[in-house]
């Protein structure tokens, strides 16, 4: 009889926790929870039901390096007084509410992580800008263009970047931790659009709404901290969408377009093109969004068909790695 050593090289070990740097294929025994597992990368993306958000809104501002990681801001209906002041943290599993920005908004746009973001624009035109550094939100300098419906890329609440905007601007602008400085505009002026980037020097802006309104626009442009570049477009035009990831590996979902009031289409950059993948679960628009790569999303809140939604989808992409219970009987 054949044995596993002799297939695969080595024989199956045991682990009081789930070995740090598993291989592809890897079979072992957790002692801890008595179960067999093994290691493997996935083979399609998709999305999969979060903890929903603790209230329902559109329009909302996300920040967060990951999927486990995040933070929900602000939001709809439009204008203040009747928009969210409201944030949430999530950790993987469950939404908490945490201080809230001290402006309400919605349409605004965020960029960072759930411990260090930067909230910028909304709905009274007057670039407010607030930074939250893992506790609670401070008022800063506002945005000088004074508009909302950016798009917005960034590290931190130190190194951020929003461009785009109302009425239909391609002006670009960078926020270092105490000022704002204009730097190269886009090719194409547009508002409503997304972002990717957890760098000013390295972000993708796609998407939008452009003039005459309402044009829903499939234009991609990269920036390389100087001056933007066309790409390849993606392949459904709309606006309203949520985005994700690096100026190399993003993810553009749900939105709006062309006799279309909410879509469920996914798609992934892998930094020349993209491709459509799986649907979201819930149709939207005006969601938020967070994650680090096309491997790796949150989408959560937005405008469904039946509504402003409470809901939270986790995208998890074709070459992820999974840790796997085996199942014996």
């Amino acid at each position: 009889m054949s044995e596993y050593k002799g297939i695969h090289g080595g024989k199956i070990q045991n682990f009081t926790t789930n070995p740090d740097n598993p291989i592809e294929g890897q079979v072992w025994y957790n002692e801890t929870d008595g179960n067999w597992k093994v290691f493997s990368l996935t083979t399609v993306g998709s999305w999969s039901t979060g903890g929903n958000l603790n209230t329902a809104r559109s329009s909302l501002g996300g920040a967060g390096a990951t999927k486990d990681a995040a933070l929900a801001f602000g939001g709809s209906p439009p204008p203040a007084p009747t928009a969210k002041a409201i944030t949430e943290s999530y950790n993987g599993t469950a939404w908490t509410e945490v201080n809230d920005l001290n402006s309400q908004r919605a349409f605004v746009a965020g960029a960072g992580t759930y411990t260090s973001a930067i909230a910028s624009g909304g709905d009274q035109y007057s670039g407010v800008s607030e930074s939250w550094n893992g506790t609670s939100w401070t008022s800063i300098t506002n945005e000088p263009t004074g508009s909302n419906g950016y798009g917005a890329a960034g590290a931190d609440n130190t190194n951020a970047l929003f461009f785009g905007g109302t009425p239909f601007t391609g002006t670009t602008r960078y926020w270092n931790g105490s000022s704002w400085t204009a730097l190269s505009s886009m090719t194409t002026s547009r508002n409503n659009l997304s972002g990717s980037g957890k760098t000013y020097t390295a972000a993708l802006a796609f998407g939008g709404i452009t003039s005459p309104y309402p044009t829903f626009n499939t234009q991609t442009e990269s920036f390389n901290g100087t001056s933007w570049t066309e790409e390849n477009d993606l392949n459904t035009a709309r606006a309203y969408l949520g985005g994700d990831g690096t100026q190399t590996s993003a993810l553009a979902f749900g939105g709006a377009g062309s006799g279309v009031s909410e879509f469920s289409i996914t798609e992934q950059w892998n930094g020349s093109s993209w491709a459509e993948t799986a649907d979201l679960n819930t149709s939207r628009n005006s969601s938020g969004g967070a994650g680090s790569s096309n491997l790796n999303g949150l989408a959560f809140g937005g405008n469904s068909p039946a509504g402003e939604t409470t809901a939270t989808e986790e995208w998890t992409g074709a070459g992820s790695p999974v840790t796997e219970t085996i199942t014996t009987s």
